[in-house]
């Protein structure tokens, strides 16, 4: 779906309780807005829309399956909070050369990190062209040298890297939950033998939890015990860390020390990431993590 072909259907929001305005991209021929208010309601639209409000534009795939959120006076915000929990990898590899993201979304990630890390090389690969085909609309930064979008399956972009990668972020969902298609492939085996010594994974868990099993069976099998779960009670999301090596224990002066440094530089809550990520588990315990 190229840019000049892309248009938008528009319409008030159906839901009262959430209004706002509908923009649906590309939609088929001949479909009125009151038929697609209809359709989008009753769940009958299986396509990527924006719901836009005078402060904020999300997107969605459905209504209860929000991707991204962005903030149009600060579109480089990261507004959720399991989005700024995951910049906890730079707790653990604070000058990456390079990022791979699995799931674009709304961008949300890969614009706070084109931003901040001037010197890392980031390449997100989104697997839905119509989600691609959006990147303006949320402020996604054109491809340069230092960052692209590729328009490709997670799993195989990564399964044909040659050289390592500092940092592997995987946010990919499709309108129930996890994307399938990593749990389906050796995924977690390729993104383990790709991680550079200091690398870090971090994956978010969100959706339907009967998904769950089978990735982390995956990434028990690629990991092992170098993993941490730690939840995000406001979002109801999950964070897994896997790294390139042995956990790293980051009960550290050390680690402190860099906690209050990235909280001064991103404004982001680094030193509290650092004792949740302390007090997550491993995939091969049964208990539950710690809450914020």
């Amino acid at each position: 779906m190229s840019k000049k072909s892309l248009t938008f259907l528009q319409f008030d929001s159906p839901w009262i309780f959430d209004p706002g305005t509908v923009r649906l991209p590309s939609p088929p021929t001949g479909l009125t807005t009151e038929e697609a208010s209809r359709r989008l309601k009753e769940g009958q639209l299986a396509q990527p829309y924006i719901l836009e409000t005078d402060s904020e534009r999300r997107l969605h795939f459905t209504h209860c399956s929000i991707q991204s959120v962005m903030n149009l006076d600060a579109p480089d915000a990261l507004i959720t909070p399991y989005t700024r929990k995951m910049m906890a990898f730079l707790l653990f590899n604070p000058q990456p050369k390079s990022i791979v993201m699995v799931g674009l979304g709304g961008g949300s990630l890969a614009k706070f990190c084109y931003r901040h890390l001037r010197k890392t090389q980031i390449t997100v690969v989104e697997i839905d062209a119509r989600v691609v085909a959006l990147r303006d609309e949320f402020s996604v930064p054109v491809d340069d040298a230092r960052f692209r979008i590729v328009c490709d399956d997670g799993a195989y972009y990564i399964s044909q890297l040659s050289d390592p990668v500092d940092v592997i972020l995987v946010d990919a969902f499709d309108p129930i939950g996890l994307a399938p298609t990593l749990a389906g492939s050796d995924f977690y085996l390729q993104a383990a033998q790709r991680l550079s010594p200091r690398g870090v994974l971090v994956m978010n868990f969100s959706g339907d939890t009967n998904r769950y099993a089978t990735h982390i069976r995956g990434i028990r099998a690629a990991f092992g015990r170098s993993t941490r779960l730690v939840p995000v009670a406001s979002d109801d999301n999950l964070l897994l860390f896997a790294f390139g090596r042995r956990v790293p224990q980051p009960t550290t002066a050390r680690y402190e020390s860099r906690a209050q440094r990235l909280q001064t530089r991103f404004e982001l809550e680094f030193p509290r990431y650092l004792r949740r990520i302390c007090q997550g588990y491993t995939l091969t315990r049964t208990h539950a993590a710690p809450k914020d």
